[in-house]
């Protein structure tokens, strides 16, 4: 596997850092990784799961999103809805420089991020998610006791996986914006869902309200007892093989040679 550290510029002209993991040989197809809220491109789950598509020939780009990582910005400044446009940027970034993105996996809300991508990016033909939310407002039920304070303050600290963000009443305004059942009904793209039946923070109820949307091709798969993170390595390279192998009955057979 080849790892190339690049950037490029966000909706915002802000820098966005990533890394382009790339196989040895030659390229089945790209994919585009979206990571899980207030986590980033290097998160275990998103190398694992990375690194092993590279050795079924796909290379996969993943990134910060705009105030997270090494990318530039104001995380407080950011919503779902700038999540979707850092994903419209990398896509043009693949497409300009290599070849646009064939495959989009979200890992939790960057599962429904590329659920509800996916129609601005004509060149996907296959979306697969990893303990993906329904709906983008799950996120208010991380903020515990400071939700009230961010409705009624207009924005608070929060401590989320043991870092303090600064959430702001537009982000949980812009959540609600979005609804991804009628997105998940026109996908017009194959689905792979992902989801741990032992998931204690996204339930996976979610992932069957995702799954009775979606109209065929649509594929299920259990991640048995796997945590939402997927930190355990055979979980990650598990989740990998399975897309590598979902994926492959959707690309254009000069591709998946």
């Amino acid at each position: 596997m080849k790892a190339l550290r690049t950037d490029f510029l966000g909706v915002d002209q802000q820098k966005l850092a990533a890394r382009l993991d790339m196989p040895d040989g030659e390229v089945r197809a790209f994919a585009l990784f979206a990571h899980c809220f207030t986590c980033g491109k290097d998160i275990f789950a998103a190398r694992r799961i990375s690194q092993a598509l590279t050795e079924h020939g796909i290379a996969v780009l993943r990134f910060d999103f705009t105030g997270l990582g090494n990318s530039e910005g104001e995380f407080a400044n950011t919503n779902f809805s700038s999540n979707l446009d850092d994903l419209v940027a990398a896509a043009d970034h693949l497409r300009e420089v290599y070849q646009a993105p064939k495959i989009l996996i979200g890992h939790s809300l960057g599962g429904a991020a590329v659920l509800a991508v996916a129609s601005r990016i004509p060149e996907v033909l296959a979306v697969a998610t990893l303990g993906a939310p329904s709906d983008p407002s799950h996120v208010r039920a991380l903020f515990g006791d400071q939700l009230s304070e961010i409705e009624e303050s207009g924005e608070a600290d929060v401590q989320l996986a043991g870092r303090p963000f600064r959430i702001k009443r537009q982000f949980l305004l812009d959540a609600r914006e979005h609804t991804l059942t009628d997105k998940i009904g026109k996908l017009r793209r194959a689905l792979l869902v992902m989801h741990s039946p032992l998931d204690a923070t996204v339930s996976i109820d979610n992932a069957m309200h995702i799954f009775k949307a979606a109209k065929h091709p649509k594929s299920f798969i259990s991640l048995n007892d796997a945590d939402h993170l997927l930190m355990r390595k055979e979980d990650a390279v598990y989740a990998a093989n399975v897309i590598a192998a979902w994926s492959e009955g959707y690309l254009p057979s000069s591709e998946a040679k």
